[in-house]
């Protein structure tokens, strides 16, 4: 597999469609950052990395629901690994019109678009939720 966050995105997205209560994904530390800021801007319930070894981690995702409708709207990858997208601070977009989270990878690590633009930071669009 070569990207493997966007595999991460898909299976979200995938188990948000069907209203599975959650997902597994294999561990990575972009990974679970991502999944940290999932968790921080509401869109996942909880965030448990499971296992000891580096073959055996994995990240579990428990969804949220509002009825049988996921937070979830959408996940997209912005930035793959044949085309990297890097923005400044002042080009950051806006996730439907605010109401979505962009998330980057800046110098200071991963973060929100409202984050980055506070500290005026710029950096790799990994991807868009809303």
């Amino acid at each position: 597999m070569t990207d493997t966050i966007s595999d991460m995105l898909t299976r979200i997205r995938n188990a948000s469609r069907v209203t599975l209560p959650a997902v597994e994904v294999p561990h990575s530390k972009m990974k679970e950052s991502i999944a940290k800021i999932l968790k921080a801007e509401g869109y996942v319930a909880e965030v448990a990395v499971e296992g000891k070894t580096a073959a055996t981690k994995k990240i579990k995702l428990a969804l949220k629901y509002q009825g049988k409708k996921s937070v979830i709207e959408g996940l997209r990858r912005v930035s793959s690994p044949g085309l990297r997208r890097y923005v400044g601070a002042t080009e950051i977009p806006r996730v439907r019109g605010g109401l979505g989270t962009a998330i980057l990878s800046t110098s200071e690590g991963l973060m929100t678009d409202s984050s980055a633009r506070k500290k005026n930071l710029g950096g790799e669009l990994v991807c868009y939720v809303w």
